[in-house]
Order: structure tokens, then C-alpha cells, then sequence
């Protein structure tokens, strides 16, 4: 497996690895296109003023990784706990049910992420790749994608399904399905959680993914001026 120290912090690893054509660096700082997502990371403690430089006065930063104390001027307006998990243990599987998703079908993934909350996701997140749904009479019922990538490592990401359709292992299967594609690449699958999301990390925990740290989640705005 390749070496993790990139998950202790996947943002920045992302968006200054393989994922820098979908990013905007400046210094220390680094931010997602924000039509594909609103997530931000620094790579250092000092890199805060990078951060509002590249946002501008008043914008608002979703933000993890170890460096989460920013300086005087910065407003917090939400905090999670979390844990991330990777996947050393997942047998991924092929899913043949699963249809692959892409822009086409943003207005259908967009009807199911307002009815489920799968967490931040953005009119343009589905370029990042790797969606995978399963339709019912035409209508999207679940999903999972990817989102970060950092070297050796993809994240899934998204995963959902309509609350009709839950208890009939949509979301395992789905997830399985999803690992396959980033095994098949040499990559090793790994995912981020609430803490508080029991039964979700349960789930991953019974399809062989493995604790690796508590994580925070963090909603920041930055200074005015």
C-alpha cells in the first residue's frame, strides 16, 4: 500500500496532486473550483493568509486536516467530528446493476442528493468522476462516486440512497462497486464520515474498512477586510 502520511491531510494532497487541474493554488493555500466544490486546505500553519487572499473578504471555507486554528478575524460557523477509514481490508465487486453517471445526469443526481444529504456537493461535483447509480423505473435511487485523490489513495464519497429504497444493501453494494474501479487503478479506497453517523461507519467498518484517525470538519468565514 502506499504510503498514507497524504491522508493527514487529503484536501491539500488532492488539489496539489492529482487533482490540481481542478484547483486554485496561492501560496499555502489551496481551493477546489467552487462550482465542483467548496472544500479548502491549507498546507501549513502559516498559510491562513494565503486562504483569504485566495477566497477574498467574507467568504465562507469548508475545511480539514491538521492544521484548523486560524488567526485573529476569522469567523467559525460550524464544527463536526468525524473519522476517516481506509480500505485495506475491502474486496471491491463489480456491481451489475450499477450504471456509470456523469454530467448528463447532474439534474437526477442533484434531485437525489436534495432528498438524501449525502453532504456537500456542488452542481459541478460529478466531474470529478467515478459515479456509479442505480435507477428504478428511470429515477435514481442511490449512488456513490469519488471526490478526493491523493497519491495512492481515492476517496468515495456521496454515498446515498432515496429513503424508500434503504435495507436493501444499495449503499454496500454500490460503495463495493465504486472500490473495484479505484482498486483497478492501483489506488487503495479510503472515506471520511460523521462520528455521530454510527450506523454509516458500521457499514464500512463490515465491508473491510479500517479506523485510521478522528477527522474535523470545519465551516469558517473569513475575515472582512
Amino acid at each position: 500500500m502506499a504510503d498514507d502520511d497524504a491522508l493527514d491531510n487529503p484536501i491539500w494532497s488532492a488539489l496539489t496532486g492529482p487533482l490540481k487541474h481542478h484547483a486554485e493554488i496561492r501560496g499555502r493555500a489551496a481551493r477546489f473550483d467552487p462550482g465542483i466544490s467548496l472544500f479548502t486546505a491549507v498546507g501549513a500553519p502559516d498559510g491562513w493568509a494565503d486562504l483569504a487572499a485566495l477566497l477574498g473578504p467574507g467568504a465562507e471555507a469548508l475545511i480539514s486536516g491538521p492544521f484548523l486554528d486560524p488567526p485573529a478575524g476569522w469567523a467559525p460557523l460550524t464544527r463536526y467530528a468525524g473519522v476517516q477509514l481506509v480500505g485495506t481490508g475491502v474486496r471491491g465487486r463489480a456491481d451489475p446493476r450499477a450504471v456509470t453517471l456523469t454530467t448528463a445526469d447532474t439534474p437526477d443526481i442533484l434531485d437525489l442528493v436534495a432528498r438524501t444529504t449525502p453532504g456537500p456537493f456542488r452542481d459541478r461535483t460529478v466531474e470529478l468522476g467515478g459515479y456509479l447509480g442505480v435507477r428504478d423505473g428511470g429515477r435514481l435511487v442511490a449512488m456513490a462516486g469519488e471526490r478526493l485523490r491523493a497519491p495512492g489513495f481515492t476517496e468515495i464519497s456521496a454515498v446515498c440512497t432515496d429513503p424508500a429504497y434503504r435495507g436493501r444493501g444499495l449503499a454496500a453494494r454500490l460503495s463495493l462497486a465504486v472500490a473495484a474501479n479505484i482498486q483497478a487503478r492501483g489506488d487503495t479506497p479510503f472515506l471520511a464520515a460523521l462520528a455521530t453517523n454510527t450506523r454509516a461507519v458500521g457499514l464500512y467498518e463490515r465491508l473491510g474498512f479500517r479506523f485510521r484517525r478522528e477527522v474535523t470538519f470545519a465551516s469558517l468565514r473569513t475575515p472582512d477586510r
